[in-house]
């Protein structure tokens, strides 16, 4: 059966600057919304980039939440080329997000010469059915942006996620501004990597974006150890503090 297009448009001005925060627990999650973040993303193991977060996780996330929830869809860390069981665990999640009651989901994967694995993204878009659909980094893993960004505007995606193929968003901005102007309010172009209240100013004036992804983490200390094990890795989360600040420059 072929998918029927997705049409996906925007009217975007400085009124409808929305922040996302990525959130990899219940604390975080909470601490976003008490920042006045306008939706989150929820993962889990976001030192490694981020994978699906547990069924349990996306359920008490969405009973405590009241803003929108995006669940990203990745099986494993590492690169963005998958096998058909690791499709076929995708299109499992993307259907459980669906019975929750998710706002969307994040995906994104690529063939072995980076393009946009445009049979596998539709399957991923198919599965997604009226949700939001979020292209994910795997965006700065494409040598040609300007043909991956083309491809994902036919697949129907509401936004990408993108560091303009940088290493923060700051470092990318030039890129951001091309891309922003490539889109042409298509579709959403949203910086994220870095993104922290000396960095946003900046990146508001030189990329035309409208929507902001970041963390907004601190790091949280831990209960002394009786003994000292691998176990002991820091752990991170999500700073109210920080995410009101970053909403309060979006909406200055």
């Amino acid at each position: 059966m072929q998918q029927e297009k997705r049409t996906v448009s925007f009217t975007q001005n400085e009124s409808s600057r929305q922040l996302e925060i990525c959130a990899g627990s219940l604390a975080s999650a909470l601490a976003a919304q008490a920042g006045g973040a306008h939706r989150i993303e929820l993962c889990q193991n976001l030192e490694q980039g981020g994978i699906t977060p547990s069924y349990g996780l996306i359920q008490q996330v969405l009973r405590r939440l009241t803003i929108p929830v995006m669940v990203l869809i990745r099986p494993r860390p590492g690169n963005f080329c998958y096998s058909p069981d690791e499709q076929a665990i995708m299109l499992a999640d993307i259907a459980q997000c669906r019975a929750l009651g998710c706002a969307g989901v994040v995906v994104g994967a690529l063939d072995e010469a980076g393009r946009i694995d445009l049979p596998s993204c539709r399957a991923l878009i198919e599965a997604a059915g009226p949700l939001q659909v979020t292209f994910h980094r795997a965006f700065d893993a494409c040598p040609d942006q300007a043909q991956a960004l083309t491809d994902i505007i036919g697949l129907g995606c509401h936004r990408v996620l993108t560091s303009g193929g940088q290493a923060s968003a700051l470092a990318g901005q030039a890129q951001l501004a091309a891309l922003v102007r490539q889109a042409a309010g298509r579709i959403s172009i949203m910086p994220g990597a870095g993104i922290t209240p000396a960095t946003l100013p900046a990146l508001l004036a030189a990329t035309g974006a409208h929507e902001f992804h970041g963390s907004a983490r601190r790091l949280v200390a831990s209960p002394a150890a009786a003994k000292a094990t691998a176990f002991d890795v820091p752990r991170w989360e999500t700073d109210a503090a920080i995410v009101a600040e970053l909403a309060a420059q979006l909406a200055s």
